[in-house]
């Protein structure tokens, strides 16, 4: 098993250098068995194709934030955990994002957004006394923010100036989520 893992990982490493260099339309499993010194039937014991590459190196990416991040304290950390992510692989990213393999990368970081709004939720707001379905719709909504303004920067070319215009947004929206609980349990005469 071990030996799988470490083959697995040097394909995966192989395809983000390659990635970096190069779109994802034009990269082959050559490009990627040559990076990584293995032959063409290695790479197919493994993946059934560069798409199904894409796509563990994705459900990987979602699982690392996850183990990194086990507490977040605000929307804001959630906003830069997920950036961050995007930052430590930026070419690649925008080669996968232009690519027809889109859907892949922007799947995996809906789930990247629900999981890090989530381990805000569960870190932030243990104690409130807010029914599931409430709980559930803060979450959805404050996923779905968090995936538009990642998306909407990456649409913008991950340009620098827009981090410091998401961070200035959370700042702006300080204590919005504490006022929502406020009022639902104030709605509820709790």
């Amino acid at each position: 098993m071990a030996n799988v893992n470490i083959t697995k990982k040097a394909i995966q490493e192989a395809f983000m250098a390659v990635l970096d260099e190069k779109p994802f339309g034009k990269i082959t499993v050559k490009d990627i068995t040559d990076r990584c010194g293995i032959n063409r039937n290695t790479f197919y014991y493994h993946y059934q194709d560069i798409p199904a590459l894409l796509e563990e190196i994705c459900q990987n990416q979602v699982e690392d934030i996850i183990s990194k991040y086990p507490t977040l304290n605000s929307i804001e950390d959630c906003l830069d955990a997920a950036m961050q992510s995007v930052l430590e692989n930026k070419r690649a990213i925008m080669h996968i994002y232009n690519s027809d393999n889109r859907n892949t990368y922007v799947s995996s970081l809906w789930r990247m957004c629900e999981a890090t709004v989530t381990t805000y939720f569960n870190t932030a707001f243990t104690e409130n006394r807010l029914s599931s379905e409430d709980r559930q719709l803060l979450i959805r909504y404050h996923k779905c923010e968090c995936f538009g303004l990642i998306l909407d920067w990456i649409n913008n070319g991950l340009r620098e100036d827009y981090i410091e215009g998401a961070r200035r947004l959370c700042q702006m929206k300080k204590g919005s989520v504490e006022d929502m609980i406020r009022r639902i349990q104030q709605a509820e005469g709790k």
